[in-house]
């Protein structure tokens, strides 16, 4: 059955429109954006809890960090790109080594930046700011879980990154679900193998999932939704309890959620890991749906993969 889905950009001007009316002092900075990351009624509304900067990300950054020793929580809003490559000095030095309460907004991750092209395609947004220490990278799923933890993660304290699609997104927890920062969800029970996903991947995991079940194969599925910091204890785990991990992910397979988890399990007894997502490659110029298919990211193929890899039986020491 197809599942309801909603606008997270409309879900997320609303989230924030809460935050003010409960009285965070927050303040949403966009580059230019404001219109695409569907701010212009809360702009409006709001003319002390926003600005927008013209197209200057790295200034953007550094003004945050301003607002962010004043006490306020500035909410920073960009493509993707250019909050990972573009700002990065800033990010790192002015936000992040400064242990400022900055919260930057990445637009349109992996193939979802569909026409905007490679220019535009933060596929390795993850892997570049993973390495700043002590950063926080969340992804949320859907409407749901959007609007739960972005609250949350202006309660944290200290620099984060969420990274997400603005239109239409497959609905997958239901109204009141509640969401821990750090902790993943396990959303299918199984012990042959274990799907771990994030974000846009999560609806095709379960949909693979409920495809490997009609051959008998039993799939965990986890939602790892905040990428940094990866629960451990869940990939631990996952490790001990089924015959496979396949990782998979709108980002590239070098340095995100499956390089974390290789990274983790390095030192440690586990069964085969297999990464899906972008590779050694440049973005191209498509529809969303074309570059999904173009990476190997659909239901079918993480089905695939999951039978390709059940095949190789003996765990890695």
């Amino acid at each position: 059955m197809p599942r309801t889905t909603q606008k997270l950009s409309k879900v997320y001007a609303q989230t924030h429109q809460k935050m003010v009316d409960d009285g965070k002092p927050t303040m949403v900075i966009t580059a230019d954006f404001t219109y695409g990351m569907g701010l212009l009624d809360f702009a409006a509304a709001n003319p002390d809890h926003f600005l927008n900067m013209g197209i200057a990300e790295q200034n953007m950054a550094s003004f945050a960090a301003g607002l962010a020793t004043e006490g306020y929580i500035p909410f920073i809003h960009a493509f993707g790109v250019f909050v990972s490559r573009r700002m990065l000095d800033q990010l790192y030095i002015s936000c992040a080594y400064a242990g400022l309460n900055v919260k930057a907004v990445g637009a349109d991750p992996g193939y979802t930046s569909g026409h905007n092209g490679g220019t535009h395609m933060a596929m390795e947004d993850v892997a570049i700011l993973r390495s700043i220490p002590k950063a926080l990278i969340v992804e949320p799923t859907d409407a749901q879980m959007l609007k739960e933890v972005v609250p949350m993660i202006a309660d944290y304290n200290g620099f984060s990154y969420i990274r997400f699609f603005r239109g239409e997104a497959p609905d997958i927890y239901p109204e009141g679900t509640s969401f821990t920062l750090g902790k993943a969800i396990q959303l299918r029970d199984g012990t042959d193998l274990t799907i771990i996903a994030g974000g846009r991947t999560v609806a095709d995991a379960l949909e693979a999932a409920d495809q490997l079940s009609l051959k008998g194969i039993h799939a965990r599925v986890l939602d790892m939704f905040t990428i940094k910091p990866l629960d451990e204890e869940a990939v631990l785990h996952a490790a001990s309890e089924t015959g496979l991990i396949l990782t998979v992910e709108n980002a590239s397979v070098s340095g995100g959620i499956g390089g974390s988890v290789c990274e983790f399990l390095a030192d440690k007894p586990h069964p085969p890991v297999i990464r899906m997502g972008r590779g050694d490659v440049f973005g191209e110029v498509a529809t969303a749906s074309e570059l999904k298919a173009h990476y190997h990211l659909t239901a079918a193929d993480i089905v695939q993969k999951a039978l390709d890899g059940l095949s190789l039986e003996k765990p890695v020491n």
